[in-house]
């Protein structure tokens, strides 16, 4: 009698303006994977009724419940019946209300970014930020609520060790998680994928263009004024979670 081994199931946390979409293409690469793009994006729209580019499409193209999507994420079956099931999350994402216990369902990992960088970056495609932009402050609270309940930190990566050695970190990443690395994850065709969000237009052109992770970014300019402001506010919660990164 054959036994059937249940499919790993791997929440990735990440805020805005990250290598997220990158993280994704690595993973999807992978024969053995599925992957999801930001599957409570159409939920937060509708419950915020922020105006986003593509909100149309967005709340077109998902469930806006937020418990439909969570049983999708957690119990339902992988898509293709794959062996890993990859779901890219945006922190901010996780409104207050959001029922957390499906979490528990999956295996959890943090994905992070230094705050000077995020902000610098997502100024230049929103024009204004704030902290709960950039989602870190949630970040922290699903972190440590995942450290707790598993009695020691789960898996950090910080964008910059990820660009700078991609094969070493990922490498670590996978074995924290328990699935076997591949060098599959260190290239991958450029272009548009099935699996990309209906927002890729509007997001997606440098990770379209990718064959691969890129070399690490010099650092922005000097912040000032408001934007240097919510940076410093966001630099504890992203130093909380740096400390425990797989470096």
């Amino acid at each position: 009698m054959s036994v059937r081994i249940a499919p790993v199931r791997i929440a990735m946390w990440s805020g805005p303006r990250n290598i997220s979409t990158a993280m994704m293409r690595a993973w999807e690469n992978r024969p053995d994977t599925a992957v999801v793009d930001e599957p409570f994006y159409a939920f937060y729209l509708a419950r915020t009724g922020l105006d986003h580019p593509g909100r149309d499409e967005v709340l077109a193209s998902q469930p806006t419940d937020w418990r439909t999507v969570a049983a999708a994420l957690a119990d339902e079956p992988v898509p293709g019946g794959r062996a890993v099931f990859y779901q890219k999350h945006m922190t901010h994402h996780m409104l207050a209300g959001v029922g957390l216990e499906w979490t528990d369902r999956v295996r959890n990992a943090f994905l992070i970014r230094d705050p000077a960088e995020v902000v610098a970056s997502y100024v230049q495609r929103r024009g204004s930020v704030d902290l709960a932009d950039i989602g870190v402050e949630r970040q922290v609270e699903l972190f440590d609520r995942e450290a707790d309940r598993l009695g020691h930190a789960p898996p950090v990566v910080d964008a910059r060790d990820v660009l700078a050695d991609p094969g070493r970190v990922l490498a670590r990443l996978c074995a924290a998680l328990g699935v076997p690395f591949t060098d599959a994850m260190l290239r991958w065709p450029a272009g548009r994928r099935d699996t990309d969000g209906v927002w890729a237009p509007h997001w997606y052109a440098s990770v379209e263009a990718s064959t691969g992770f890129g070399a690490p970014p010099p650092p922005p300019p000097p912040l000032s004024g408001d934007l240097a402001r919510v940076a410093e506010a966001a630099r504890p919660h992203y130093e909380h979670l740096h400390r425990w990164r797989l470096a």
